[in-house]
Order: C-alpha cells, then sequence, then structure tokens
C-alpha cells in the first residue's frame, strides 16, 4: 500500500509538471517527444502548432490507445521548427533514432528490386534490391521480382551493355551473340553509351511504343532483305514487350510513375496500402498492418516519411487520402469528442457528421464535413491533408497530391478500400482461430471426460545421455498459448539419462510452488510420453501433494511427430481422427514444449560448454571467466586475439601465453 501511495504522489508530482509546461508551449510547428516514468521517449510526434497538439492529449476524451499511451507520459520536451516539412524531417528522424514504442515503425524488412544503370566508366543494366546515392539511374520498384528479371532479361537483349562484374581479358560469349559492346577489347565512345543509357531511360520511363516501333520497322527491313533469323529475334522481342507491358489490370491516360497510398483504421490497428502504378499501368500492391496509438492521420504521415526517407528511387507523383478523422467505419463519439474539445463543432452537429459520412453523403456534404475535419485538425494542432502533403512535396521534390474528384480519386479510393478489406480479413482470421481453438479446446475436453477445459499446463524433458538434464512447462490458455506463464527447470536430483524421476522432480517442484502460492491449478496436465511418465505424474500428484488433476500423454511416432493420447487410470489410447481441430491442438502443445525444452537444453549446453574450455585452464576462476567473456564476446575471439589484447583486463603475458595455448591444443 506504501507502494501505491508514493506511486500515486509521483504520478502528482509528473502531472503538475506538466500543467506547467503546457502553459509554456509555443504556438508554432515542430516535434514533440513523451516520456515514461523511466525518462524513455515512448512517443514521438509532430504538430503545426505545438500548443495546441500537445495540450490536446491532456484534455478531453480520447479512444483506449491513446488513453494507453497518455497514462504512461510523465514528462514530454518539444523542438520548434522552422515549417512543417521541417517538422515532418525531424520526426522521421527522431522515430528513427529512438525507436520508441508507440508510434508506427516500418519494420517491413521486405526490400523490392529495382533496375539500375550504373554510373561507372563502362555501364551495366543490373537488378538490385539496395538503393543507393551513387549517382546511379534506378527504375522501379518492382513488387513483382519476376517481372524484374523478365524486364532486365528483355533489355539485355535489345541493347548491349555490358554484363560481366570484372573486366576480362578476351571477348565472351555475349559479344558473339550481339549482346555487349566487349569494351573490354575495343574502346567505346561516350556517345554510344549515352544513345543506349537514354533508350533504356525512355523504355522504362513509358517510352516503349516508341521503340516498339523501331522494332517494327527494323523486323520489316530484316525481312525484306531475307535476314529471317533476325527478324524472328526482333519479332520475339516486340512479342516480349506486349507481353511485359500487357499484364496490368488498370491503366490511365498518361505514363506517369505514381504510388498511390490509401488506409484504414479499425479497433487500434492500421493498415496501410500502397498501390505501384508504373508507366501509367498498376504492376503491384504492398500492404502493412501495425497498431497505432496517436492521431491517425498524423501515424499514417510518419508512416510514408520513414518509408521514403531511404529511398532516393522516387515516383515522379505520389497520391495520398484525405484525412480520416473518424474510428474505421464510424465512430461518431469520437469525432464529437474532439471537436467538442477543441470548441469547433456542438455535440450534435459533430455526431451527425460522422454519420453522415459513414451513411453516404452528397458533394456538398462532403465538401462541409471536410472543411469541419480542417478546422478540428487546425484546432487540435494536426497537420492537416494539404499541409502534409506540401511539407511531403517540399521535401522529396515530386509531386504530392491529394486529390477531390476524377480518376486520381479513385485510385486513393481503391487504394483504401483495399487496406479496409485486408484489415476486416485480419480480424476476421483472428477471430476464426479463435472460435476454431476455443472450440477444439471444449471437444478434447469432452473426449477426455472433463466438464471444462481452460487451463492445459505440458511438460517435457531435455538431454543428452544424461548430460545438462532440463525440463520446461508450457500453458495454453483456451487453447491458445500464454507465453507469460512458460516455466524452465534445472534437473537437481537426477543422475543420468531417468525419464521418469525427472518428470517426478519437475511435477513435484511445480506443484508445490502451485500450493504454497495459491497459483490456479491446471484443468489438465499433459505429459511428453506413455504409461511410464504418466504414472510417475500422477503419484506424486496424488500421495505426495494430494491434488486430483487429470494427467495425459502424447506419444510420438517413428518419425517424432504426434501419434496418440493416453488418458485413464491405467492409461489406455483414445483415439483422435488426426485431421481433427482437436488433434491439431495437441499437436501444437506438443510441438511448443518440446520446442521450449530444446531451446532450454541448447542454452545450458551452451554454457557447460563455455565453463569447461576455460576453467579447465588454472588461474581461471567465475570472475576471471566472466570479464574474459564480457570482454572479447566469446571463446573463438578470445583463442584469435594476441598476448598484448589481454593487457586491458590485468592479465599479465605468462597467464595469456597459457591461456592461448590451452585453447589452441584443444582445438587441434
Amino acid at each position: 500500500m506504501d507502494d501505491f501511495a508514493k506511486q500515486f504522489q509521483e504520478q502528482e508530482r509528473a502531472l503538475e509538471n506538466i500543467r506547467h509546461k503546457l502553459a509554456l508551449l509555443p504556438d508554432q510547428p515542430g516535434c514533440y517527444l513523451m516520456k515514461n516514468h523511466e525518462g524513455t521517449i515512448i512517443y514521438v510526434g509532430k504538430a503545426k502548432v505545438l500548443k495546441n497538439r500537445v495540450r490536446s492529449y491532456f484534455t478531453g476524451s480520447h479512444n483506449g490507445k491513446t488513453q494507453m499511451l497518455v497514462s504512461e507520459i510523465r514528462d514530454f520536451e518539444y523542438i520548434v521548427t522552422g515549417s512543417n516539412m521541417e517538422a515532418l524531417i525531424l520526426e522521421c528522424n527522431l522515430i528513427k533514432t529512438h525507436q520508441p514504442r508507440f508510434n508506427v515503425l516500418l519494420k517491413d524488412d521486405k526490400t523490392y528490386p529495382y533496375l539500375k544503370i550504373t554510373n561507372e566508366e563502362h555501364p551495366r543494366l543490373e537488378v538490385t534490391r539496395r538503393v543507393l546515392k551513387d549517382k546511379a539511374k534506378y527504375f522501379g520498384p518492382y513488387p513483382n521480382a519476376y517481372a524484374a528479371q523478365q524486364t532486365k532479361k528483355l533489355l539485355d537483349r535489345m541493347y548491349p551493355l555490358r554484363k560481366c562484374g570484372v573486366m576480362p581479358k578476351e571477348v565472351c560469349l555475349y559479344y558473339h551473340m550481339g549482346q555487349c559492346l566487349a569494351p573490354c577489347v575495343k574502346e567505346i565512345p561516350n556517345s554510344a553509351y549515352e544513345q543506349i543509357t537514354g533508350e533504356i531511360t525512355s523504355f522504362l520511363s513509358g517510352g516503349h511504343e516508341e521503340i516498339k516501333k523501331e522494332l517494327q520497322r527494323k523486323m520489316q527491313e530484316a525481312a525484306e532483305d531475307l535476314y529471317f533469323e533476325r527478324a524472328k529475334e526482333l519479332r520475339d522481342q516486340i512479342i516480349h514487350i506486349d507481353t511485359l507491358m500487357e499484364k496490368q489490370k488498370i491503366t490511365t491516360t498518361d505514363t506517369r510513375d505514381r504510388d498511390v497510398f490509401g488506409y484504414a483504421v479499425d479497433k487500434g490497428w492500421m493498415c496501410v496500402q500502397i498501390l505501384y502504378m508504373r508507366q501509367g499501368k498498376m504492376v503491384q500492391r504492398n500492404k502493412s498492418v501495425f497498431p497505432f496509438y496517436g492521431d491517425a492521420h498524423s501515424d499514417f504521415m510518419s508512416f510514408i516519411a520513414q518509408y521514403y526517407s531511404d529511398n532516393p528511387a522516387l515516383p515522379q507523383e505520389i497520391l495520398l487520402p484525405e484525412p480520416l478523422l473518424i474510428g474505421g467505419e464510424a465512430d461518431p463519439e469520437s469525432v464529437a469528442g474532439t471537436a467538442v474539445d477543441e470548441g469547433v463543432l456542438g455535440p450534435e452537429e459533430a455526431v451527425d457528421s460522422a454519420s453522415t459520412l459513414s451513411a453516404g453523403t452528397s458533394d456538398e456534404q462532403q465538401a462541409a464535413l471536410a472543411q469541419a475535419q480542417e478546422k478540428q485538425a487546425e484546432a487540435a494542432g494536426i497537420v492537416d491533408a494539404a499541409g502534409g502533403a506540401a511539407a511531403l512535396q517540399e521535401w522529396l521534390g515530386v509531386k504530392v497530391h491529394v486529390p477531390q474528384r476524377g480518376l486520381k480519386k479513385q485510385m486513393v479510393g481503391m487504394a483504401s478500400d483495399n487496406a479496409k478489406v485486408s484489415l476486416d480479413e485480419k480480424f476476421r482470421l483472428i477471430e476464426r482461430d479463435e472460435e476454431r481453438t476455443s472450440v477444439a479446446a471444449a471437444n478434447l475436453g469432452e473426449v477426455i471426460g472433463l466438464q471444462s477445459l481452460n487451463r492445459i499446463e505440458a511438460f517435457d524433458n531435455s538431454n543428452i545421455q544424461g548430460t545438462n538434464p532440463v525440463s520446461a512447462m508450457v500453458v495454453f490458455t483456451n487453447g491458445k498459448p500464454d507465453k507469460k506463464e512458460y516455466r524452465k527447470y534445472k534437473i537437481r536430483t537426477v543422475l543420468g539419462p531417468d525419464d521418469y524421476d525427472t518428470m517426478r522432480e519437475v511435477i513435484r517442484r511445480r506443484y508445490e510452488r502451485v500450493l504454497k502460492e495459491n497459483l490456479p491449478l491446471p484443468d489438465l496436465i499433459v505429459v511428453d510420453g506413455g504409461k511410464g511418465q504418466i504414472s510417475a505424474a500422477s503419484d506424486v500428484l496424488e500421495n505426495e501433494l494430494g491434488l486430483y488433476i487429470p494427467v495425459c500423454g502424447l506419444v510420438k511416432d517413428a518419425k517424432h511427430k504426434t501419434a496418440q493420447l493416453m488418458v485413464g487410470d491405467p492409461p489406455e489410447p483414445v483415439t483422435l481422427p488426426r485431421d481433427s481441430q482437436e488433434f491439431y491442438l495437441l499437436q501444437r502443445i506438443q510441438d511448443e514444449v518440446h520446442r521450449f525444452a530444446i531451446s532450454f537444453h541448447r542454452e545450458q549446453r551452451g554454457k557447460s560448454m563455455v565453463s569447461s574450455k576455460l576453467d579447465s585452464i588454472p588461474g581461471i576462476g567465475e570472475k576471471r571467466r566472466k570479464l574474459l567473456l564480457k570482454h572479447f564476446g566469446s571463446v573463438k575471439k578470445i583463442k584469435e586475439a594476441s598476448v598484448e589484447d589481454f593487457k586491458p583486463l590485468s592479465i599479465g603475458e605468462k597467464l595469456a601465453t597459457e591461456i592461448l595455448k590451452a585453447l589452441r591444443e584443444e582445438e587441434s
């Protein structure tokens, strides 16, 4: 109780300090950094007006996710910037530096391939996933890696740039095939390279129709001159161009490269959908789903800033949606709450506006609501859609547009619709999985003869011929793993590979503690093994601890896969269809406890191997062993060190020589 009172007093002091700092906030753009009680930065945001935005966290009502963030804030800092663009760049850099846990973090390490014309004396065309600021020309991204490879293959046939990484001393097969100019043996003028790279750039920038016409002309000339093999090659190239460029879904009248963004939010989650338009055609899409805690549109803009921060290969145009100031499909209360707090709308007007939008509105109503939303964003200090797009455009140097009508508006709508479908699909899959696992657990309880089967505790032992014996326990609640309840055990009393006595020790230690600390008892105990393991566990539970908890065993087949469930006294096999959800649940439990036990055993075995190598050396005790490992990082690095490397650890030349000699002799 004293700890709670102390914690409450600290929280009150922190809030009082925050109230004083709120009064000093400037009405300028900038970034703010929220901190928890340890001083760790937990959220970074940007604002059009710092005073309004930061105050909005501590006034009015918020949704559950934002409340979670606000409940942990104990202090904040802010940095004033000269413009929204500077705030956007600074926020991106701060997020990357501090990795705050409440921010949207672009953790997707998936990289898409680009086509690259290298900036060399003799340039090459290659497919790369690393975009560097090396003055090379990049085209992409190609979300479909096969499409990138096929495009390169086509261009290799058409344009004879060098293919080799290191210049050879004589011509290769590509020269004889007409696909290389042979700079290894010839002097190639820069004008030839400029013409080729210019045509490749034209092709990849949407000028493939002109190139196709030129190929058709050359094909006709070759046919007229009776060079039928050459004419066939040119015809095949034309077919490849048609095939590559016509595998598209949506086309626009121009041939600009665009990235079209849309997003949807629901239940504290956001899905961002990107449609890649290349040469006026949609080639692929990409989605990212993640939880968010702040303002939806601000976090969406943070995602975009991170997405483009390390990517110099930009499209010609970026299309963004208008802000979603309502959560998910329609959340009138969140709109009303924020709008009323900021004095923009009356309660009834705010609810009516949000309801109207979700139900479908006319153009006039949408315009009126958009204007109200802009006022709301401005009052809260949030960077609005137009301001965010302008900042992004100034930073990236490409056109960033929030379309209001026409085909571009439809494309953004399509991206947003796809985002909503992806988010709905995620929740449906979660619900379906939860329903299936809960039903499977209930059905398994009926098979075993239990009225309820909410908590299952499973055990598995692991050792190699009795060395480093360990055991592990996993817990499944309502058919799902509860990793906070997992436990590891080092075996203390058993010598040698005795699986039954090991099971006795672990069951005894686990349920003695359960009784002492009044922890929840499981509805079922699962052991890895058959009659012997079941009998050992039941004997300890009933005869030593006075507990009557059902125990079942999972027997594996020759391939070490779950084969049979054994239940009862004496244990008898229970037949379950191998394709049933109940059997699948048992399989998951056995695989999970085995994985957990094996990983713990490997960890212990690794530690014992390190200990044996160093502890066997005279003059090395536990303290010095830890010091060596901390300084060098591993036994391998100690072995590779020189005698001088030991001096910072106050280890003399004689002992250092003995350590190196012992480790190297053991290796040999």
